[in-house]
């Protein structure tokens, strides 16, 4: 059988290209992979080159190791030999052997991002500049943005020479690639960059790996930066006018402008390569017509684009259902509805879907629902919420203050932010304390006694004074602005702000949801008080401890971390304008990223499309009132299913409302989509108590004042079951088994 012979006829037209530049356009869901592997497979079958003749590029390890493996079931030559790797392997491979010619010795270092951070931090002092005001993250990503521009630190700093600060990171950079040259050492975007330098300074060099590699292939050619296609050029440019470069990409999936990626790449590349071949992979094998459908309307309003028009074969497939909901609390309860809708109707695992948002802040309230509603989930590409680092340090200073016995949330928060106390000042503290039989918070009262110099003890009296303050204020304060006053005075959002990176405002991001969470708190529930709030998320947290190995489980995760993954099921959240899209710029090429990263958003799905927004949602402490995004316009009408008049809470708070527990003169029914059965307490008032053996996570069960609540977690305390409820607008609640005046629903 011909190895081509199972590929379509675009997919074999690609694979079996014979010589020359070719760019194939691979659409979400048609085949990418496959015709790489089946490519590199017909080049070494046909004896068009050898193993070592091929070079392929990737973008990750995983994808790297996914393309060796599917080449070997076709293959019956050893794949050791070729050179199949990421931008950053191949050019250690280069440099290893060459490197000695610009400068450096072969056995160089590699320095990861935690060395990086260290020698900065060394160059700060040593330019004898705040390190408050100079971040260790913000200059990080600095250097790397520059380096991948080819921009030298000498250069950097005459561009910028009348802004102090970016003079000062200028010269931090520059102190920064002395220090790693006299380590002979090489950071991650230097693997790239140097070898760049070698290729291009180097003339046998460069010949001897033109001619070496008879034929090119590089995945996802769309995420390439200024580098890396620098690499592919200069590589792929022959002085013999045989430039077999085979690139895969889509123009419509490229979403890291952010960081550094060039559109423009993909879009040039006939222009680069003279006489390139262009074909087209339209046939998608993941999703319905309906779903491609919805996906072509709206990628057709972006303008820099090739053009292609997804299809399938399959003639089938569910409206898109686009649902508009109350506020983020009214679109997590939403999704576990439909999700449990889904399970129950078409017999899905929770495996089978995912929930994809455009920030990781959104993912609270939504674990929050799915928590409440016994649905376990995990975070791909992030931590869950109450498990990110910025959350647990606020927590762990409002625990504190609350409890100032609290050694943990003591020996967490006593240096965040940096206040210059030393461990050796921690040791004698630990030590006094141990001594004095009380915890380091009250031993910081008596610093006078402890022999410390005079810096640290002038740095623990204010800290000590700062606490007794906001002591005072925790008991007179609502919660939401009792919060906001720790983080400010704390020095926590100063040292948040300081890092003006991606992953910086990301963290910002998370504590202004954090707010928002304590606002709400404050809203839904009469007793609010510190205490009550603390007792909420740790709770909230425990239950949170799924099961890692455990498979059945919802996703959670941003688009960006979905790119290349597929579901049976997907939820795409928070469809508002200053959400999704996240700017609001009309006349702005990232208006154009944005909607392709709604279209990889809708491409994840594979039969059935959820999209929801909310009217109202909480921002920093705040109610916001949202407007629906304008990607939502551009999804064609016959795609859409016509949205409930209702949202889901409000069904359900009506149907509640018919129903008057308290009554014993009437019984208790609820019948609806979500609550199928009738609830009759002076009927099931006399039988046996629930045995732990006969209620599980997940069940929904009914209590006489509280209403309908979901079972989130069964506990053991002492002899006694405890069975951890979520009642809608009560919060969690602890119930012995044994008393507990519920009826299984």
């Amino acid at each position: 059988m011909d190895l081509l012979d199972k590929l379509n006829e675009k997919q074999r037209e690609a694979a079996a290209h014979d010589k020359g530049p070719i760019l194939v356009i691979a659409g979400a869901g048609t085949g990418k992979t496959r015709v790489l592997t089946h490519r590199i497979a017909y080049l070494i079958e046909s004896r068009k080159a050898m193993p070592w003749e091929i070079l392929a590029i990737t973008f990750t390890n995983k994808a790297a190791n996914e393309m060796k493996e599917r080449i070997g079931q076709l293959v019956d030559y050893s794949v050791d030999k070729m050179w199949i790797g990421t931008f950053h392997s191949i050019c250690v491979r280069i440099l290893r052997k060459n490197i000695d010619k610009i400068g450096y010795d072969t056995n160089f270092v590699i320095y990861d991002t935690n060395d990086q951070k260290i020698v900065i931090k060394d160059c700060i002092k040593e330019v004898d500049l705040d390190p408050k005001k100079f971040n260790v993250n913000a200059i990080k990503s600095i250097i790397s943005n520059e380096k991948n521009n080819r921009k030298a630190p000498e250069k950097y700093i005459t561009e910028n020479y009348t802004d102090y600060y970016k003079r000062k990171v200028g010269e931090v950079y520059e102190l920064y690639e002395k220090k790693l040259k006299v380590a002979n050492a090489l950071d991650f975007d230097d693997l790239l960059v140097k070898a760049l330098n070698l290729l291009e300074k180097e003339e046998d060099i460069r010949k001897t790996y033109q001619e070496r590699f008879k034929y090119i292939l590089v995945d996802e050619y769309q995420d390439t930066n200024l580098i890396q296609y620098s690499l592919v050029k200069i590589l792929g440019q022959k002085p013999t006018g045989e430039n077999n470069v085979f690139v895969v990409g889509d123009e419509d999936q490229s979403i890291y402008g952010w960081r550094g990626a060039d559109i423009q790449n993909i879009l040039n590349f006939e222009q680069d390569f003279e006489g390139a071949k262009i074909v087209k992979l339209e046939k998608n094998y993941r999703s319905t017509n309906i779903i491609l459908d919805a996906a072509n309307g709206v990628i057709k309003n972006n303008c820099q684009r090739k053009g292609k028009n997804l299809y399938t074969d399959v003639e089938c497939g569910s409206l898109i259902r686009i649902m508009e909901t109350d506020n983020e609390k009214d679109e997590a309860f939403t999704v576990s509805a439909l999700m449990r809708k889904e399970r129950r109707e078409n017999n899905l695992d929770y495996s089978d879907m995912a929930v994809l948002y455009r920030t990781n802040a959104q993912s609270r309230a939504l674990e929050e629902g799915l928590i409440r509603e016994g649905i376990p989930y995990k975070i791909v590409g992030g931590l869950k919420f109450y498990e990110r680092k910025e959350i647990k340090d606020v927590m762990a200073y409002l625990m504190l203050l609350y409890n100032q016995k609290d050694r943990i949330s003591f020996d967490r928060i006593i240096n965040v932010p940096k206040r210059k106390i030393g461990d050796k000042t921690i040791e004698i503290l630990t030590e006094y304390a141990d001594e004095s039989g009380v915890s380091k918070f009250e031993a910081c009262f008596d610093v006078g006694e402890l022999n410390l110099s005079a810096a640290a003890t002038k740095s623990i009296e204010n800290f000590i004074s700062m606490m007794e303050m906001l002591m005072i204020k925790k008991d007179i304060m609502p919660i939401s602005e009792f919060m906001q006053e720790v983080y400010e005075v704390t020095g926590l959002r100063s040292m948040m702000l300081e890092d003006d990176t991606i992953e910086g405002r990301g963290r910002v991001e998370n504590i202004e949801e954090f707010l928002s969470a304590a606002k709400d708190f404050e809203e839904r529930y009469e007793e609010n008080s510190l205490e009550d709030f603390l007792a909420h998320v740790s709770l909230l947290a425990d239950v949170d401890k799924t099961d890692e190995t455990k498979k059945d489980t919802v996703t959670l995760m941003t688009v960006h971390a979905a790119k290349g993954l597929e579901y049976d099921t997907v939820f795409i959240t928070g469809l508002e304008e200053g959400i999704f899209p996240i700017i609001h710029q009309d006349q702005d090429d990232d208006i154009e990223e944005e909607r392709r990263l709604f279209y990889v958003a809708i491409t994840r799905a594979k039969r059935m499309l959820y999209i929801t927004h909310a009217n109202d949602r909480m921002k920093f402490g705040n109610h916001e009132m949202k407007s629906r995004s304008r990607f939502l316009k551009e999804i064609p009408s016959e795609c859409i299913e016509e949205k409930d008049p209702m949202s889901f809470a409000a069904k359900k708070l009506e149907s509640l409302e018919k129903v008057d527990y308290a009554s014993a003169n009437r019984p208790s029914l609820v019948k609806n989509n979500f609550f199928k059965g009738s609830f009759d307490f002076e009927e099931k008032e006399n039988k046996p108590k629930l045995k732990s053996d006969k209620i599980q996570p997940g069940d929904k069960v009914m209590h006489k004042a509280w209403g309908v609540g979901t079972v989130v977690q069964i506990k053991d305390e002492g002899d006694s079951k405890v069975i951890v409820i979520a009642f809608e607008n009560k919060g969690l609640k602890n119930l012995n088994l044994e008393y507990a005046p519920i009826v299984k629903i």
